[in-house]
């Protein structure tokens, strides 16, 4: 091990404990407006951020524009031969607040048609690429490929009021939206299906022409529609959506700040989720042993793994107290499309008996199951079982929101995200903890 490496380790091993010990005795000492824990936890809770594209409510779920997951879907107009909403419908309703008419939707279904092609130099871009790349990183690197393509950076290099930054940055996000789908599927043709191609079909909206170029047939537009609406936005708080902001908060354009935002959401801990639910439940049924099991035979493999240490992932939110309305939404589709697919059936069976148990061990605050614990088998279903892809089509979904938002930051002349840090000493300081003590509980 070099000298500096050495030293590092030695004073991070120095170091933890000092911050161990602030979180467990020190947590709701306030500095400034916010707690200790809050400001070594993230900044978990702390309400600092602004949006009306969408709101979290603990006991409802995600309300986009002041509308539950149920609402939304029931007053937007219906895409052709759909159980859902146009995707445009849903851009121009997280835009405004406003619902279209079936007029006003189709305007946006052709604009986004005369914005679909996508530049020869990003696929080339894509297959310079080794064949192993992650989907995620071919993603980003796409859009951050086309950034040559902004209208911002050319108006604002030419001079514009900045009253007027909303615009160009309105040109770019539907400049980006109207390609994703393309991108998307073609990043996943290459890598899985013998890079085979469907081009973009004019006269699909943007749903159906992504299910038509991933080559899958009905309902699987649906699937496209509902999945892209249900991704859309969370709040202004996860990583993804800060990240988006917080890059663009330096007028920083589209390009740049979606890429960051889509980098932020191939984390595990963020959009790799999905897949993880999945790979989870796989392996579940591979240790039940057998396809006639019983509720009780899950109960006790479910005990089985908390008595092990391990959680039972998909269940759990940071902010809802209830059923995911978009687990419940995906559930719906579920029970319509393919009731009898194995792997639903498990789930369902895991979603009936796994709140109960989570009660009774007493550690989780929501017991209930968040959107992954659904979303992977669907795709799994129509026969996209390559998983570490799942999160390319939450990356085209969360695009709708994110990019809704930074057009209203221009357009309300929100200033550069900069929040002020402390040393660990100050937080020792205001909590009351003297180097006397310190070195007394070193002991």
């Amino acid at each position: 091990m070099s000298t500096l490496k050495e030293t590092l380790f030695k004073k991070i091993e120095e170091h933890r404990p000092r911050t161990t010990r602030l979180l467990k005795e020190h947590a709701d000492v306030k500095v400034g407006e916010v707690t200790v824990a809050q400001a070594i936890g993230g900044a978990r809770g702390v309400r600092c951020l602004v949006t009306d594209i969408s709101y979290l409510d603990p006991f409802e779920g995600i309300r986009f524009r002041g509308k539950t997951i149920p609402e939304t879907f029931e007053a937007l107009p219906m895409a052709p031969d759909s159980d859902y909403p146009y995707v445009e419908a849903f851009w121009y309703f997280l835009l405004t607040g406003e619902v279209p008419t079936k007029k006003q939707t189709l305007e946006v279904v052709d604009d986004f048609k005369a914005r679909r092609q996508v530049p020869q130099y990003v696929f080339d871009t894509l297959r310079a690429m080794p064949r192993d790349t992650h989907p995620m990183t071919m993603f980003s690197a796409a859009i951050l490929a086309m950034q040559r393509e902004s209208v911002f950076v050319r108006r604002y290099n030419e001079g514009m009021n900045k009253m007027e930054y909303w615009d160009p940055m309105y040109e770019d996000a539907c400049n980006l939206l109207a390609k994703l789908p393309t991108i998307g599927a073609y990043i996943y043709r290459m890598k899985y299906k013998a890079d085979t191609h469907f081009g973009p079909n004019m006269d699909l909206d943007w749903g159906g022409d992504f299910a038509h170029q991933m080559g899958i047939g009905h309902p699987y537009d649906d699937v496209a529609r509902m999945y892209f609406i249900l991704h859309s936005d969370h709040e202004s708080g996860n990583v993804s959506a800060h990240t988006t902001h917080l890059v663009a908060s330096a007028l920083s354009d589209a390009y740049y700040a979606l890429s960051a935002g889509i980098n932020g959401l191939a984390g595990p801990l963020h959009g790799l989720a999905n897949q993880e639910v999945l790979r989870w439940t796989m392996n579940f049924l591979q240790q039940l042993g057998k396809e006639d099991y019983t509720e009780d035979d899950v109960k006790q493999a479910l005990w089985d793994t908390l008595n092990s240490g391990q959680v039972i992932p998909g269940y759990g939110h940071a902010v809802l107290r209830k059923t995911d309305p978009r687990y419940t939404a995906q559930r719906e589709f579920c029970l319509k499309h393919l009731p009898d697919f194995p792997l639903f059936k498990l789930i369902s069976t895991i979603y009936k008996v796994t709140p109960p148990i989570l009660q009774e061990q007493g550690k989780a605050k929501n017991p209930w199951p968040n959107v992954d614990a659904q979303s992977g088998v669907i795709q799994w279903y129509y026969g996209v079982t390559e998983w570490d892809f799942y999160t390319v089509m939450f990356g085209i979904g969360r695009a709708i929101g994110v990019l809704a938002n930074i057009t209203w930051d221009r357009a309300l002349g929100y200033p550069i995200e900069r929040p002020k840090s402390v040393t660990t000493a100050m937080l020792e300081e205001t909590a009351g903890i003297t180097e006397e003590a310190m070195a007394s509980a070193a002991k």
